[in-house]
């Protein structure tokens, strides 16, 4: 129960200040770029509308098929939270849950390896493991499906979904086969689930229309990158920390 709380509690404290500090750095980084890229998202969709409701309403001989087309498309949007300090607020909890999940996940490993080797974790320990994350959930999938900005098209949803998760089983394999099996024969099962699904291929849209300039989508991805290795960084040094403070604290009680 003792390594339970250690985990719990690190996990928590963790995550939650990484999350923030993760949010901070977006205002800075991805979120003008956002913004800038809706600018041009809606200016496509009015000039869509404009082009769609024109011929109804001169076949209706008045403005009043416009207006009408008008108010359905606005009911049919998507609710989404206001621009401001709403839209921050959910982007907020959105980190640090997402800090909290993943902290969860390395602080279970950091547990399995103290009871292995009957050694603690260190600070350097955690930060590699944040950095083997950074390389599992961000590298590479962000090689086959790089971030996007709104008004950008992409491939189906649900394809894009499997071959992302198929990815990041794929290289956590991998590296655990180089990792800690340390063979020849392992490492060769590694490399080959590292590339195998590049070699397959992202699914990817035969010709993508936007008017979001590519030199945004360019910016975003390295922003978002670089916002990724920020979280997975802090993420495993403050996880290892946290986690060989209260099981430290745990056996002192014991």
């Amino acid at each position: 129960m003792s390594t339970f709380r250690s985990i719990v509690f690190s996990s928590v404290i963790a995550g939650f200040i990484v999350g923030l500090l993760v949010t901070v750095a977006q205002q800075f980084g991805t979120v003008p770029l956002i913004l800038k890229a809706e600018v041009f998202e809606k200016a496509a969709g009015t000039h869509q509308h404009d082009t769609a409701a024109a011929p109804q309403a001169a076949a209706a001989g008045h403005d009043h098929a416009s207006h009408d087309h008008a108010g359905h498309d606005h009911g049919a949007e998507a609710w989404e939270p206001r621009d401001g300090f709403e839209r921050n607020a959910y982007t907020a909890a959105a980190n640090v849950l997402t800090g909290i999940g993943f902290a969860l996940l390395l602080a279970g490993f950091f547990a399995v390896r103290s009871d292995a080797t009957g050694a603690g974790v260190s600070w350097h320990e955690g930060l590699m493991w944040g950095l083997a994350g950074f390389a599992v959930f961000t590298v590479a999938p962000g090689l086959g499906l790089p971030p996007e900005l709104p008004g950008v098209p992409a491939a189906p949803l649900l394809s894009r979904q499997i071959w992302w998760v198929a990815a990041v089983f794929a290289t956590a394999a991998g590296l655990a086969l180089i990792v800690f099996r340390r063979s020849v024969p392992a490492a060769i099962a590694g490399v080959i689930l590292l590339i195998l699904p590049h070699m397959i291929g992202a699914p990817e849209l035969e010709h993508v229309e936007t008017n979001v300039p590519s030199s945004l989508s360019h910016q975003f991805v390295t922003a978002v990158t670089v916002t990724s290795l920020v979280f997975w960084s802090l993420l495993g040094g403050l996880t290892s920390a946290a986690f060989a403070r209260f099981d430290r604290g745990a056996d002192l009680r014991a």
